[in-house]
């Protein structure tokens, strides 16, 4: 008896740990090298200037599909599957990952596995280290072909009074020099600016989609070939881990979720799954549908308001 008790309350536990709601983790890669980089999870960019440390934070899944692209493009972009967040208890984690080159083969890199801490809040990342949030949007300034922009700031000194202003039409040019009669140092500025431009600077919000609320879902063919994969797992447990790995690099819609949350035989594992299909759905304001496949009342309104906190 004690030890099924002890059983039921590690379950709970581990049950609790991915039912938390909001808890993120974060993502730190450094290039041993110092070769800079761009780093796409799910296929997005996280940074649109490339970095030798980077790091992302408020990642909300358990793993990732990561691809770094170089930006010496002799060296061979490094990708791997499923790269993890979340440590073996299912608990979110601050996760480091180092780029090393190949000793042999200078155009070869390997991202390895270097470190992971608890999740720490109020971190403060050192000064060296980009940090970009996950899901936020991008600003680029985007500076239109034929614009230039010059200026041009001198020090000398004067022996006497002369003030002098003198404008063009391709700019701006003035002059100002001061004596001030007692034989001291005067600075004398002068800034040149000049434009020619074909059009306005302007800034551009590129947005970085967040989940897959503007994507596709998975085609009938691929997702028939899915939830035959998933069906055919012997235990619940991994069914449950292929079905994660599967919609990690894939949308589904509400009815392609609800098929696949249908092959689990316990809610638990329902709900969990329900939890986890939430980023990766296409429409998000239909998930409600996903009420009608839990018995339990509780766990409807679990859902529920785990749907409320992400959005």
């Amino acid at each position: 008896m004690k030890t099924k008790f002890t059983l039921f309350l590690f379950v709970v536990a581990i049950s609790f740990s991915w039912a938390q709601p909001g808890a993120v983790g974060h993502l730190t890669i450094f290039s041993d090298s110092g070769d800079k980089f761009f780093l796409f999870l799910n296929g997005e960019q996280q940074n649109d200037v490339a970095q030798t440390n980077l790091r992302v934070e408020d990642l909300n899944q358990p793993y990732y599909n990561a691809k770094i692209v170089f930006e010496d493009n002799t060296i061979n972009e490094i990708t791997k599957s499923n790269l993890m967040i979340q440590d073996v208890d299912g608990v979110y984690s601050d996760v480091t990952y180092r780029i090393k080159k190949d000793k042999n083969v200078k155009t070869k890199a390997k991202l390895n596995y270097f470190s992971a801490i608890p999740v720490q809040q109020g971190f403060i990342p050192p000064s060296n280290v980009h940090v970009v949030h996950y899901g936020q949007p991008r600003t680029v300034v985007v500076q239109p072909v034929g614009a230039v922009s010059q200026t041009t700031t001198t020090t000398t000194q004067t022996n006497g009074v002369n003030v002098g202003i003198g404008v063009n039409v391709e700019g701006l040019n003035m002059g100002i020099s001061i004596n001030d009669g007692m034989g001291g140092n005067v600075t004398q500025t002068t800034t040149t600016t000049t434009h020619h431009t074909t059009g306005a600077v302007h800034q551009e919000i590129v947005e970085a989609p967040r989940g897959c609320g503007q994507r596709s879902c998975m085609t009938q063919r691929d997702f028939n070939a899915a939830l035959n994969t998933i069906t055919q797992q012997s235990f619940e447990d991994t069914r449950l881990k292929t079905a994660k790995q599967v919609i990690t690099v894939n949308c589904l819609n509400v009815d392609q979720i609800i098929q696949i949350a249908n092959t689990f035989s316990f809610e638990d594992n329902k709900l969990n799954f329900a939890k986890y299909a939430y980023d990766f759905c296409t429409e998000p304001r239909n998930y409600f549908k996903l009420n009608g496949i839990f018995t339990f009342s509780s766990n409807v309104d679990d859902l529920s308001d785990y749907v409320q906190s992400r959005q």
